[in-house]
């Protein structure tokens, strides 16, 4: 439980650093009143580069049309936010972080498993993502590519260091000036672009749209094990409705307005890809043109802070000894580590790297399903709070981390990737089905695994009250 000294130490003018890490935040502690946030933040996380180059891979590399990628853009996209819209609303509810909260179905030691899961993905994003800004800012500026990943991971972790509500200050105005410039790029790209028709409808089409939506609903699902991080300072009474549709919304207009921008740049280059596209639209501004490029530089920024600063905090998820190092220093050796593994790996690597964190995103699908089973099958919405932190009165977690593994033997089976091919895959054609049979096989299996495992722990089932009332 935080204690007063702590809580005064939280930033109220969002110029002193973040001193909470993990602990649970009191109400007398709650000092973020501006659901609305939310939205601004999960827009400006997603209204960045990379969500263009997802949905530029819908006609030169799965061979879709105009309108049956729009389709599987507003689809997966609502499908993959739902999660991270729900998760958010725990963060008020609960006072707790989105790895916290995991151990309510997994366990102190599944928790700490999950965590490692999470810590992999935020250094590899991470990386990733300093990898692509820095080579489209070294193109631009002329400046060497250490230097330009050296200046955007700085830049990140200026501000991911500082806390939660430097992080919702950032992302509140982040998305204006891009706004501005993909707006810009649009009405170049606008008379260029072409109405690629719908493919005949054939295995190999169905196949090439389902393994399309599986790119996007791995992009979307992405926050999820960091949704709750950015709520957690709201008051507990704040509207979960309110939290669910502000996340739901932002981030599924930045979503569906980029990928679908990237559709667009794709019917009018399809032999480019990546950063290219970009390069390619403004090439005729001139000058003018590079300025907007540099600002897309700046997004990367805004999509790589939750990556820092959720790194820190589920850093913490592993144990007392993590614990007892600040937030802000976790958040700074994560951005070092990634920076340095950017810098050694170079600057053209990124499609590699891109293509196994896409693989490895997979995770998120059982993870998800089985937090969502726990909270409306077992919990019924009521969580033992207090109890965060103690293993004993925690769910043993077996369960959840068998039907986790059985989960990813599911994504095996299933996915289609450019270095990998489940049977499952193979036997229909190519379509990607990991994120399909990873979420199936988790929810039939925890399903049949939970209630085994209450009976033989009767002492760390679900209170039968709702303790937050008395917190």
């Amino acid at each position: 439980m935080t204690t007063s000294t702590e809580a005064l130490a939280i930033p109220t003018g969002g110029t002193t650093i973040e001193t909470r890490g993990i602990e649970r935040v009191e109400q007398q502690d709650r000092h973020h009143h501006r659901v609305w946030e939310l939205g601004t933040l999960w827009f400006s996380a997603n209204f960045v580069l990379s969500t263009v180059v997802t949905g530029a891979l819908a006609i030169p590399v799965f061979r879709l049309g105009l309108v049956d990628s729009l389709l599987a853009i507003v689809i997966f996209n609502a499908l993959g936010i739902f999660p991270v819209a729900f998760f958010c609303t725990l963060g008020p509810r609960l006072g707790l972080r989105q790895m916290t909260i995991s151990r309510f179905a997994f366990g102190w030691r599944g928790g700490q498993l999950t965590a490692l899961f999470n810590m992999a993905a935020c250094i590899g994003w991470g990386t990733v993502n300093v990898i692509i800004g820095g080579n489209l800012f070294a193109s631009v500026s002329g400046l060497p590519y250490v230097l330009c990943v050296i200046i955007i991971a700085g830049l990140t972790t200026l501000i991911s260091i500082y806390g939660y509500r430097t992080v919702h200050h950032y992302e509140r105005f982040a998305w204006i000036p891009l706004a501005a410039t993909f707006l810009i790029m649009a009405v170049v790209a606008a008379p260029h672009a072409s109405a690629v028709p719908t493919p005949a409808f054939t295995l190999a089409f169905v196949a090439s749209w389902i393994s399309f939506g599986g790119a996007i609903l791995g992009f979307a699902i992405g926050w999820s094990s960091y949704a709750a991080d950015y709520s957690t300072y709201l008051p507990e009474d704040t509207s979960p409705a309110s939290v669910f549709w502000w996340t739901f919304v932002g981030e599924f207009l930045a979503c569906l307005l980029l990928e679908a921008f990237g559709v667009v740049l794709s019917s009018w280059m399809p032999n480019t890809f990546g950063t290219d596209l970009l390069v390619g639209n403004v090439k005729s501004l001139g000058s003018f043109g590079s300025l907007l490029l540099l600002l897309i530089v700046a997004s990367v920024v805004s999509n790589n802070i939750p990556n820092d600063y959720s790194l820190g905090l589920t850093s913490q998820v592993l144990g007392e000894w993590w614990r007892s190092i600040p937030r802000w220093m976790l958040t700074l050796a994560g951005a070092i580590v990634y920076t340095t593994v950017a810098l050694i790996l170079g600057s053209h690597v990124e499609e590699t790297l891109t293509n196994f964190l896409l693989l490895m995103a997979y995770w998120l699908g059982p993870w998800s399903v089985i937090l969502l089973i726990e909270h409306f099958r077992f919990r019924k919405g009521v969580y033992n709070v207090q109890d965060w932190d103690t293993p004993s009165k925690l769910p043993l977690g077996w369960a959840a981390v068998v039907s986790f593994i059985i989960g990813l033997v599911g994504v095996v089976l299933g996915a289609n990737q450019v270095y990998f091919e489940g049977p499952v895959a193979r036997a229909f054609g190519g379509m990607d089905l990991g994120f399909e049979l990873g979420v199936v096989f988790a929810l039939i299996a925890y399903l049949a695994l939970r209630p085994r495992e209450l009976q033989s722990t009767p002492d760390r089932a679900p209170a039968q009250t709702d303790v937050l009332a008395s917190a």
